[in-house]
């Protein structure tokens, strides 16, 4: 299960012509996969299956349909817009390798440690980039947000160390408290909290864009 493939932005280059895309289409995409896991848990939570002579809870039922929706609606984002985000790349993997374990071992909490996984990649390929002197966000997003070099260093550092919150909430709240819960939790808290983060950098886009620069100069 997964909200993270709209997180962020796509890689395309900047001044690169974008396909025109209806916006409901989109979203149906990106969003369908998500809303349909939380709308199949909330029937099937307290049913169990048995398939092949071993009995599935609902929540691994719900992820073994969950895994190949995410990859089609993953294949028709791309067949429409044209391109994926590293962020969509990784997530249809991890939701393929991750859930595919959790159904052959009959165990809940791969699928449940993805969205840590992922978020800790980014987390460790940002910070390298920060380590190197480079905004590796700057290479996806600087077509829609244009700043100054300063700010995506700024900008960077604080989406790492976002990252690595959101990693560590996610063990938090798999491990210690219940499936209805962490499934609240990716389908409501973590979209609200993304929007909360980007949100209070409005400052530091409006300080740092290259508008802001330009007039500074003038």
């Amino acid at each position: 299960m997964t909200t993270e493939t709209s997180q962020m932005p796509d890689t395309s280059k900047p001044g690169s012509t974008e396909p025109k895309v209806n916006p409901w289409l989109r979203a149906s995409l990106e969003y369908g996969p998500i809303i349909a896991f939380f709308v199949g848990y909330m029937f099937v939570r307290n049913m169990s299956f048995t398939v092949g002579g071993r009995e599935y809870e609902g929540f691994l039922a719900v992820t073994a349909g969950f895994i190949p929706l995410q990859a089609i609606c993953t294949f028709f984002l791309w067949r429409v817009t044209g391109k994926l985000s590293a962020i969509q790349i990784m997530t249809v993997v991890l939701v393929a390798v991750m859930g595919g374990i959790s159904i052959w071992l009959n165990d809940e909490r791969f699928i449940k440690m993805k969205p840590t996984i992922l978020y800790v990649f980014f987390f460790v390929v940002l910070g390298f980039g920060l380590l190197r002197g480079q905004s590796y966000l700057r290479v996806v997003m600087e077509h829609t947000m244009p700043m100054t070099d300063e700010g995506w260093m700024i900008l960077t550092r604080r989406v790492a160390f976002f990252f690595a919150a959101l990693a560590l909430a996610n063990e938090a709240i798999w491990r210690t408290m219940s499936t209805d819960a962490w499934v609240n939790f990716k389908t409501f808290g973590l979209p609200a909290l993304l929007f909360l983060f980007f949100m209070t950098q409005s400052g530091l886009f409006s300080k740092y864009s290259l508008n802001q620069a330009d007039e500074a100069k003038s």
